[in-house]
């Protein structure tokens, strides 16, 4: 008998041969990291991984939120041939961080030192995929307005600012109170996209390969 050739198809044209995603897990669990991935089209898991988030000593705010973000993509164990991103956000006003209010008193106290001035929000994204890991940094620079305390006071009632960096939601009611902003929106949100973007691309995970449900009417 001779023998069989096995003929494969190309795929009609027109219509893209089928891209079979990696598992993608976000090493965060913060809201608004998820929305923005949802933004993408992206399916993901979540994990969220319990490290010491404390400052060492000497650290600049970039060293600072590049080993976290290291740090929180190598602590997840995930499955064979997934994807890791892990992200990590600091607001720096005058070269020191600025964290997370501890109460509302705190919150009043930072928003405060914020108010009228300038600061950056410096955000670093780490993807690991296939024994690489790769590192983005990206800072955005944002100015406040000049704060009243009656508006502080109004503001920190909401209960916005009490799990952020730096006191303020640039996408919620925070945003009414910042003037202006110099570089990535999506930054000082939490998770640059464009720079998440190309590094998820580098390790096999594309979002332009993903159909977006369509637009309501």
């Amino acid at each position: 008998m001779g023998r069989r050739s096995e003929v494969i198809a190309d795929p009609p044209v027109g219509q893209p041969a089928e891209v079979v995603p990696k598992p993608l897990v976000l090493a965060s669990s913060s809201p608004r990291r998820r929305e923005l991935l949802r933004q993408l089209g992206l399916s993901f898991s979540v994990v969220s991984p319990a490290l010491d988030e404390a400052l060492e000593s000497g650290e600049s705010p970039r060293v600072y939120v590049e080993r976290l973000a290291r740090s929180k993509a190598a602590a997840v164990s995930a499955p064979a041939g997934s994807v890791v991103l892990a992200a990590d956000t600091t607001v720096v006003l005058d070269g020191t961080i600025v964290g997370k209010p501890a109460d509302e008193l705190d919150a009043s106290a930072m928003l405060r030192r914020l108010a009228g001035r300038s600061h950056h929000v410096v955000t670093a994204v780490a993807v690991a995929g296939a024994g690489d890991l790769e590192v983005a940094v990206v800072t955005t620079g944002v100015t406040m307005t000049d704060m009243s305390r009656r508006e502080i006071d109004w503001y920190v009632g909401t209960g916005e600012p009490l799990d952020k960096a730096g006191a303020y939601g640039i996408q919620g009611i925070g945003g009414a109170f910042v003037a202006a902003i110099d570089g990535s929106y999506s930054n000082v949100v939490g998770l640059p996209l464009a720079e998440t973007l190309a590094l998820l691309r580098m390790a096999g995970v594309d979002p332009t390969s993903v159909s977006l449900p369509e637009a309501r009417q």
